[in-house]
């Protein structure tokens, strides 16, 4: 859609004051949940629509600005050196025309021609940062970066922070910058004291570290054990003590601060050139969690204080640095469009379509929207700037509107009356949030239900996709799961895509799939409520319900429907309407008739013996969030489970453990406000270790 001049300027006002409003809200008041992530993107967008039409753009613009006015609270110190802000890459793409640009600026200079460009990488600290003076060694003065020019003074609170020196090592006159911080650890005890009192928690060490140094009461600020990195030195007097000259690159400058006694952080390298540069990018992007401080990217330095002297600064930052940003797990986008994805059980659920971004380094253009309820408590709209946030390989889901830049343009939602993909009638069952189509033969349920039996936690059918299954039942070859086992090669050959060789390959895995376990083939039925883990618990209490050993799937299809509700709830760990559900599907007999003909086709279940292992685990419950290096999921699941442990899907008072990998989800911060037990890849390989 093209939009006018008119419209454009429109855009870019909303824009301008959504900017300003958060980040008067991150800088000024510290809300925790006005970060970074969200205000970058925005900006970005200003800047860009600027860079198209820079007539449109006012005096008065955020991005002609830095950071925040100071709070009325703390005396104001007018900065004896301004302090700039880096600009943000987020992609190697990026870092190469920042290189590029840099490269033919030094060219026209004549004085630097025979100077090395060298880069000097430090990661980046999500923090606070801080501006300290000494005279004569003595440290009079902390400040806190206000908007560049005027900031907070908070002398008596960095203070008390151990690794800023009263005193240095060398009687200089100098003003010294660096990032105040506090540790994960303090993070998480300050949270659970919070959590009591019922006040809001941090959501980061930034925030925490920002709400902290602004606390009128240094005894407050003492206990909560703040921390400090400095990494550069802002203004010398000149003094006998000091060889100016020796002091001509930023590793000069790390390695002064450090004999002075600050605190500088030992994770940084000397690269040589841009490809080094992104090695130690990926590195940290892996390595961030790891460290007991926040890291949000990469800081790129040019090495040499000549060069960084020449090329200076722009209005807002200096030409000669630039931040490498990690990917956001949280941004900002449009709502294109809204279309409704029909599952398995029928349920109608709203995907929103979105304009292509970034997010926790992957493109995505897709958010769930769960439910009609939900889009009615966000008061969501087609044309609507939202925030989105994203976990590891989840799904993205929107958690804020920005109704401020609705434009009128925006067009309300409601859920189809009939279904989308075939015309039935669609309701909502008692008790219940979600939309269901009430055709059982719905052509998008029926595919969804086949896509899960085929799955690998089911049948496992290799080369059975989503296309292949929507082309065998749109030509009549298949209508429901076990009709999958009555295809022949000849069956497929005719249709497009197969060839002869493709063919082979699907009969093959489909005749290799008919060797099942009991958990696999539960799992494969598509039973509402009944899931990986209730599978699981029903084959370990198969003599329990059945009071008898069950050995092939006559015996299920005999015995089964027999099981009531009461009987299925006698499991633990079986609730109220798996139970139900358990019971009807059994007792359907449409579904009897798909287990018989599964039978005539020769499915054999197969039973593995447990193995004897330690029981280290039993009664104990698991939660998992996060990639995994060294194990599947599945794999991790399987080893829980024979030690005794069950896998739960969400955080509860009830559950033990929370194991974590990388890009964890809300699970691991539920887990971190409740004090649940949280332990990494590493502790848990120790733990099956110690025990194996």
């Amino acid at each position: 859609m093209i939009l006018s001049k008119k419209a454009i300027k429109k855009r870019m006002q909303k824009l301008a004051i959504e900017i300003d409003k958060r980040r008067f809200e991150y800088h000024v008041l510290d809300k925790p949940d006005a970060t970074d992530e969200i205000y970058d993107p925005l900006m970005d967008e200003l800047r860009g629509l600027e860079e198209k039409f820079p007539e449109l753009k006012s005096l008065d613009s955020p991005t002609q600005r830095i950071g925040g006015k100071p709070l009325a609270k703390f005396k104001k110190v007018t900065h004896q050196v301004r302090q700039w802000s880096f600009n943000d890459v987020f992609d190697f793409n990026g870092l190469q025309k920042w290189e590029e640009k840099i490269k033919r600026m030094i060219e026209k200079i004549s004085e630097l021609q025979n100077e090395k460009i060298e880069y000097v990488c430090e990661v980046k600290i999500d923090g606070l940062k801080i501006i300290l003076t000494y005279e004569d060694g003595i440290f009079i003065q902390g400040a806190t970066r206000g908007n560049g020019i005027i900031g907070e003074d908070v002398t008596s609170n960095l203070k008390t922070i151990q690794s800023i020196p009263l005193k240095l090592k060398q009687n200089i006159t100098g003003i010294f910058v660096g990032e105040c911080f506090l540790g994960k650890k303090e993070l998480n005890i300050i949270n659970k004291i919070r959590s009591k009192n019922n006040q809001p928690l941090f959501a980061n060490s930034r925030n925490a570290a920002a709400g902290s140094i602004r606390q009128l009461d240094s005894k407050i600020v003492a206990n909560r054990k703040l921390d400090s990195f400095i990494y550069d030195v802002d203004y010398l007097k000149e003094n006998k003590q000091i060889d100016l000259k020796k002091i001509q690159t930023q590793i000069d400058e790390l390695d002064f601060l450090h004999q002075l006694g600050f605190q500088v952080n030992s994770e940084h390298k000397l690269c040589q050139h841009i490809v080094e540069i992104e090695k130690y990018y990926q590195k940290w992007v892996k390595l961030k969690d790891k460290k007991n401080y926040g890291i949000d990217g990469v800081v790129i330095k040019i090495n040499s204080v000549l060069i960084q002297k020449y090329l200076g600064y722009t209005g807002k930052s200096p030409r000669w640095g630039i931040a490498y940003k990690f990917p956001a797990e949280k941004t900002t986008t449009v709502v294109e469009d809204i279309k409704i994805q029909v599952g398995r059980t029928g349920v109608l659920t709203p995907i929103a379509h979105l304009r292509p971004v970034l997010v926790a380094g992957s493109i995505v253009s897709r958010a769930t929207l769960h439910n009609e309820d939900e889009i009615k408590r966000l008061d969501l709209r087609i044309g609507d700037t939202i925030v989105i946030q994203k976990a590891g390989d989840i799904i993205p889901e929107v958690v804020e509107v920005i109704k401020n830049l609705r434009s009128g343009q925006e067009k309300k939602f409601s859920l189809p009356k009939v279904c989308p993909i075939c015309g039935g009638a669609v309701a909502r069952k008692r008790g219940e949030v979600a939309t269901y189509c009430q055709n059982v033969k719905c052509f998008a349920v029926e595919i969804e239900k086949i896509i899960h039996f085929v799955s690998k936690k089911g049948f496992d059918i290799e080369g059975m996709g989503e296309k292949i299954i929507e082309q065998l039942i749109s030509e009549g070859l298949i209508a429901n799961s076990a009709e999958i086992f009555e295809l022949k090669k000849g069956d497929l050959t005719i249709l497009e895509r197969f060839a002869e060789k493709s063919a082979d390959n699907l009969i093959i895995a489909i005749e290799k799939s008919k060797k099942i376990t009991l958990g696999n083939f539960l799992f494969s039925l598509g039973i509402r409520y009944v899931g990986e883990e209730t599978a699981v618990l029903i084959v370990d209490n198969l003599k329990l319900i059945t009071k008898k050993k069950i050995n092939k799937l006559e015996e299920i299809i005999n015995s089964f429907p027999k099981i009531s509700q009461v009987q299925w709830q006698a499991i633990k760990g079986i609730g109220d309407r798996s139970a139900k559900s358990l019971e009807e599907w059994f007792n359907d007999p449409e579904n009897l008739t798909g287990l018989k003909k599964m039978q005539e086709m020769g499915i054999e279940l197969v039973f593995s013996k447990q193995e004897k292992v330690s029981q280290q685990f039993q009664g104990q419950i698991f939660v998992l969030t996060g990639e995994l290096k060294n194990f599947t999921r599945n794999k991790v699941k399987d080893i829980i489970r024979k030690a005794g442990g069950r896998i739960a899907s969400s955080v509860s008072q009830k559950t033990n453990y929370v194991l974590v990998g990388k890009n964890p989800g809300s699970k691991y911060k539920k887990a971190q406000e409740r004090g649940i037990k949280i332990i990494k890849e590493e502790e848990f390989v120790q733990l099956i270790s110690l025990n194996s």
